[in-house]
């Protein structure tokens, strides 16, 4: 599709986020061990309901008034909305509990003929514990990104809730930790498999993993996992990785002097988040967070509000300045003075650079994201994989919400260029250009 095309689908997207619309995976389950080596049936099937099948033309409606369809293309395939809940484990040692997701199944007589490729995907950010992807009315935005670009074009879908959201019986969301988000993931690949085996879909033995910002990291921490530890359970044939955190001991750095979009709920939720699994940056939350906002902060991440709810409620600071409103000075000036904090390493921890890929690889984003820096992740994930001779190729989607921009006579909306701008492009660029020449 050319840059006029996305162009013109970009005028209608961000028509629908001024209006305040936008954002924020055939063999059995695999057994696998707990690091004190009880063998639990990582990716076993707890249940799996289909929750409704969306027509072609339902589909193509939706995407249509989202301002989608220029960018999906109209829908081939009625795709069937499968709720899934599975077995998987925690981010601590010896943790066994559940995870639950959304499995996306194409059919129909104008769909591809199978086997079915399945791509496993990881979605972006979220602090509301009931979001499930399986929602039936309304399906959730997200989910029908995934079927427009994805399933309605013939590609097996599943994508994980996370630990800690929807069905999951998980005490907390281990936010931004590598190794849980690839099992996670990993184990949602393994129930999907089982679901759709269930259910007569034949898959091609095909892998494909993808994500957006949180998912992003998610993702590229599943395609590492896997190369290393399943390479012949999984078929992995590429790995598409969007607007993700993969440098995060820089971006913590730079985040302590720097605020960045909607950070106030980024950055406490993965401070929060690695106090529960490594349990080293604090004693008492009052020494990183100040008050009002310290009290009851490790139980926000995720849980009854949404973005909106929690600024309204003052359970987060509107201030697009946050960072003296809600840290404590002395935690800011450690971060960014002092390499052994314990904030920045947990972020090395959770790095995700160093590796060799074997799949192929593309990361996409946008040059201009307020949220998720570019230059930070993209591009030096980018030069951190060259300089081992691995070529992964970088997609900047900037210029066409450029000219988008130019287009409508307006700037870029930099407060939609994280969560509703750059998606739909991404999704679409690794569609056409990543994964459809290798399904």
């Amino acid at each position: 599709m050319d840059r006029i095309k996305f162009a013109a689908a970009m005028l209608a997207i961000i028509g629908l986020a001024s209006c305040g619309g936008g954002g924020g995976d055939s063999t059995p389950a695999g057994t696998a061990t707990v690091q004190n080596n009880a063998s639990v049936q990582r990716g076993a099937l707890r249940s799996a309901s289909t929750v409704r099948t969306l027509s072609t033309a339902a589909i193509d409606d939706a995407a249509r008034s989202s301002g989608l369809l220029l960018l999906s293309g109209p829908a081939k395939c009625d795709v069937t909305l499968v709720s899934v809940d599975y077995q998987t484990i925690g981010a601590r040692a010896n943790e066994v509990t559940n995870a639950t997701g959304v499995l996306l199944l194409p059919s129909g007589t104008t769909c591809p003929a199978g086997p079915l490729p399945l791509l496993a995907y990881a979605r972006g950010t979220d602090i509301f514990k009931a979001r499930s992807l399986a929602s039936a009315n309304p399906v959730d935005p997200e989910t029908l990104s995934l079927a427009a670009i994805f399933a309605a074009q013939g590609y097996a879908v599943v994508a994980t809730d996370y630990l800690g959201f929807a069905g999951s019986q998980y005490s907390f969301h281990p936010y931004l930790h590598a190794d849980s988000e690839a099992s996670t993931v990993i184990d949602s690949i393994r129930a999907a498999r089982a679901a759709a085996t269930g259910r007569g879909v034949v898959l091609s033995g095909k892998v494909m993993v993808a994500g957006y910002s949180e998912g992003g990291h998610a993702s590229m921490a599943t395609q590492r996992a896997i190369e290393r530890d399943n390479p012949v359970e999984f078929n992995l044939v590429a790995g598409g990785h969007m607007s993700g955190p993969y440098n995060l001991s820089q971006s913590i750095v730079s985040e302590a002097s720097l605020p960045i979009v909607n950070g106030q709920f980024f950055v406490p939720f993965f401070i929060t988040a690695w106090q529960k699994v490594y349990g080293n940056i604090y004693s008492t939350p009052t020494q990183v967070f100040r008050e009002p906002f310290a009290t009851g902060i490790e139980s926000l991440f995720p849980g009854p509000f949404t973005f909106t709810t929690a600024i309204q409620n003052g359970k987060l600071p509107a201030d697009t300045n946050y960072l003296p409103v809600l840290f404590q000075p002395a935690f800011l000036q450690d971060i960014q003075t002092n390499p052994n904090s314990p904030t920045v390493i947990d972020a090395r921890r959770n790095d995700l650079l160093g590796w060799n890929p074997r799949a192929r690889m593309a990361l996409c984003g946008g040059s201009q994201d307020p949220t998720v820096n570019y230059s930070i992740n993209t591009r030096q994930a980018q030069a951190d994989f060259a300089a081992r001779s691995i070529t992964v190729q970088a997609i900047d989607v900037d210029p066409i919400i450029q000219s988008a921009a130019d287009l409508a006579n307006k700037p870029v909306d930099l407060a939609a260029y994280h969560g509703t701008l750059v998606p739909p492009l991404c999704m679409t660029a690794l569609r056409d250009q990543l994964f459809n020449p290798l399904r």
